[in-house]
């Protein structure tokens, strides 16, 4: 990965050119040069990205106007045209959303594709309600963080599942009420009086029937990671496979809603909620930035800004 001078993009009809301050690194976006990129689906040459946050530079036709602070993510950035990784992007603008935020640059970063995916998965799939419980498996992850931060803030009481004893004091730190280690038998190790009745499934297929049997009666899972590496449910018989009384679901992030962003948006102001990253990194960094993204060793979200 390098490093390169293109043009500033034209603007077009429908589309907005948007001036990036900083953006968030996602794993896709390491798949996209290790696996996806000789695939037809991919735009070549093509600069990466899903994410990104700044301010628009041309509204073109659009609602937007010039200087208006936003965040882009998702609808094909990256992959069916350029993204995030540049000083300019030409971008949708039904990918890109304004928002009321006092925030620096670097902390906006951390939060639109992690806490969007986290917040439409806590409130479309598993409708959380003040007084619920709520167990994220894959709690240390930059979406499992989010979510017990938005989890604690929605007024519910929040267990954390996660591989090693040494994560839980910083889990603890964010709002955990409970940690646990996933031992992929959550059903039979969860004390009697921890069984919640929300599951935010991270880990995904590996471990989402042991999800479905270990939540309380109602009682709702959302499968939005893949985590453990299996990506379907072999012969799966909905039926058999999904408790009575269970309601499984997945969140899909890749086209959000103003709406949506608009209400995440007020509960990260009104909770005072503080965006997590664990490391920054300057535009001239990435090679160096995506060395850590694929260790995995971050411990959070890693950011690139421009400046």
């Amino acid at each position: 990965m390098k490093a390169s001078e293109i043009p500033v993009p034209k603007v077009r009809s429908g589309w907005v050119l948007v001036k990036i301050h900083a953006a968030g690194l996602n794993h896709s976006e390491a798949l996209l040069r290790m696996f996806e990129i000789e695939n037809d689906y991919i735009q070549k040459p093509i600069v990466p990205g899903i994410e990104c946050v700044g301010e628009i530079a041309d509204p073109s036709d659009s609602h937007f106007s010039k200087g208006d602070k936003v965040i882009a993510l998702m609808g094909g950035m990256g992959r069916s045209f350029n993204g995030s990784y540049a000083e300019y992007a030409l971008l949708p603008a039904t990918n890109v959303f304004k928002v009321e935020t006092d925030l620096d640059w670097v902390s906006l970063a951390a939060i639109p594709e992690t806490y969007f995916t986290a917040y439409g998965s806590l409130t479309e799939c598993l409708l959380l309600n003040e007084g619920d419980t709520l167990l994220v498996r894959g709690a240390t992850s930059t979406v499992g963080q989010a979510a017990i931060q938005l989890g604690k803030a929605l007024g519910t009481k929040v267990i954390a599942a996660c591989r090693k004893e040494k994560d839980f004091d910083r889990l603890k730190t964010i709002g955990v009420d409970y940690c646990c280690i996933d031992d992929g038998r959550l059903a039979k190790s969860l004390p009697s009086n921890m069984h919640p009745n929300k599951v935010l499934e991270l880990v995904g297929p590996a471990t989402l029937q042991d999800s479905l049997r270990c939540v309380s009666r109602p009682g709702y899972v959302c499968n939005t990671g893949i985590l453990g590496n299996v990506f379907t449910v072999e012969h799966f018989d909905p039926i058999k496979y999904i408790p009575n009384g269970v309601f499984l679901s997945g969140f899909f992030s890749n086209f959000p809603k103003q709406e949506i962003i608009d209400s995440l948006f007020r509960l990260i102001n009104e909770q005072h909620i503080k965006p997590l990253y664990a490391k920054v990194f300057r535009m001239n960094e990435i090679a160096e930035a995506h060395t850590l993204l694929e260790k995995g060793g971050a411990g959070g979200k890693i950011v690139i800004t421009m400046e």
